[in-house]
């Protein structure tokens, strides 16, 4: 479609050119009073052929008007030559007329078609070498005119800017990058300037602080105006704010999951030191009474039935302080307080869980293993609350540097872009709140979940091995 526009305008262009010849040019009407010249001397001559020498038995040649033709071919193009050949043939008329042939008009004639076959050829080639140098020129004086503009938003723009060549080395750079990198930053090399030794393909959105205490994300784009040597841009773009408010963020979000953990331990330990003792004491005290002597067989029937809701409570308490804070998580590691959470889910319901565990198990920080404990038990209650599962499986793999957590369930999944369940209740607070876990721990945590075919929560947190060595035992994790 583009080549066959451009091809109309080419055709239309000439066209006009054609129509509007170089009248107000003063070669042009020598070119035209030199062929007056011509046609007139052979005119003469055809009308006196005893003046010329028999050398020229025909008289001047036709071909001689080749001369004034190519030449206004050459200086003004097809527009010249076509002029200068219709003026030709208009003035060459009457010498066609002659009568008895004295004008030679078959001859005429075939020379007239080669002298317009040679304007038109030329004057097309010069009209299109022509219209090519115009749109050259304009191509030309736009490209300076979008450097000129690229040069002002160069000079001007408040972000350190420095071009590069292919070698890596600080061709130009604007005032603020100056001001920032230094006055002799240009010659350098961009390695020394940055001191990174990265490719400049892998510098675009990478992050440095520089001298001035400032953090700049890196932008390479390669300037597309540059026609001979590929050259490109850096551009520095202060982000000092914007990772200040991440940091802030980040380290909010970590007092709160302190201050989580501390209220848990605290509530725990609580629940376990008096209200867990009290029921406990509770069920002594129903069991002593039930056993006494005299005591009528309806009442010690109820005392022993309260006694058996007194120790459920008590199991009851005991399992909620163990989920605020696992004692397993402290004293055996990760595998043993997930071997315990398994089991634990595995007996409340009708679940089948499962956990399986790759690798050496090693133990790791504290902050680790909790991170990771948190994101199984928030993604198995999750499952076990609102998916419908009937199969759970926790697979742990201790990796040489990391360690990699799957929670797969086969429930009925949810939509993640609204992530609002038909209960009204959220999951969406909870992704986050392990999403955050796994982000402050230098992680990543990924939730693909499918409308009836299930969820797959995936994290990956990096560590370094504690010295202590092996985890402890505990109980057995069961392996899928």
């Amino acid at each position: 479609m583009t080549s066959s526009t451009n091809a109309d305008l080419t055709h239309r262009s000439i066209i006009e050119r054609i129509l509007h010849p170089p009248l107000t040019e003063r070669p042009f009407w020598i070119i035209q009073a030199t062929v007056l010249l011509i046609v007139g001397v052979h005119y003469f001559v055809d009308l006196h052929p005893s003046l010329i020498n028999q050398s020229l038995p025909t008289g001047v040649p036709v071909a001689i008007l080749v001369i004034p033709i190519g030449y206004a071919a050459l200086r003004y193009g097809l527009a010249g030559s076509a002029a200068t050949t219709i003026w030709t043939l208009i003035l060459w008329l009457p010498d066609l007329t002659l009568p008895h042939d004295e004008g030679h008009a078959g001859d005429d004639l075939v020379n007239f078609a080669i002298i317009i076959l040679v304007a038109i050829i030329f004057g097309r080639r010069i009209e299109t070498e022509r219209l090519t140098q115009q749109r050259i020129d304009e191509a030309a004086a736009r490209t300076l005119a979008i450097e000129a503009g690229y040069r002002r938003l160069f000079e001007s723009n408040r972000a350190p800017i420095v071009v590069i060549d292919d070698h890596g080395v600080v061709t130009d750079a604007n005032p603020a990058a100056t001001t920032l990198l230094g006055a002799a930053v240009v010659g350098r090399a961009i390695a020394a300037v940055l001191n990174d030794d990265l490719e400049i393909g892998a510098l675009s959105g990478r992050v440095l602080s520089l001298a001035d205490s400032h953090d700049y994300r890196l932008d390479v784009v390669t300037l597309p105006l540059d026609t001979t040597a590929p050259r490109r841009q850096i551009t520095f773009e202060d982000i000092t704010e914007e990772r200040n408010e991440e940091r802030r963020a980040r380290q909010f979000a970590q007092q709160v999951i302190q201050v989580e953990e501390d209220q848990r331990r605290r509530l725990a330990r609580e629940l376990h030191d008096e209200p867990l003792q009290l029921f406990l004491h509770l069920a002594r005290r129903l069991e002593t009474l039930g056993n006494t002597g005299g005591v009528p067989e309806t009442v010690a029937t109820g005392l022993a039935e309260t006694r058996n809701q007194a120790l459920d409570a008590a199991a009851r308490l005991r399992t909620l302080a163990r989920d605020l804070r696992p004692p397993a998580l402290d004293q055996l590691g990760l595998v043993a307080a997930l071997s315990s959470l398994v089991a634990d889910i595995d007996d409340e319901g009708a679940e089948s869980t499962h956990l399986s565990v790759q690798g050496s198990p090693t133990r790791l920080s504290s902050d680790v293993e909790l991170g990771a404990f948190r994101i199984v038990q928030e993604s198995l209650r999750n499952a076990q609350r609102h998916a419908n599962a009937h199969h759970l499986r926790v697979n742990v793999e201790f990796q040489e540097a990391a360690l990699h957590v799957t929670i797969v369930d086969d429930g009925t999944g949810f939509d993640q872009r609204r992530a609002i369940r038909s209960d009204g209740e959220t999951p969406s607070l909870g992704i986050v709140g392990m999403r955050e876990r796994a982000r402050l721990l230098g992680g990543s945590l990924t939730v693909q979940s499918t409308a009836g075919v299930g969820t797959v929560v995936e994290a990956t947190l990096p560590f370094e091995p504690q010295p202590s060595g092996v985890v402890g035992t505990g109980s057995a994790p069961r392996v899928s």
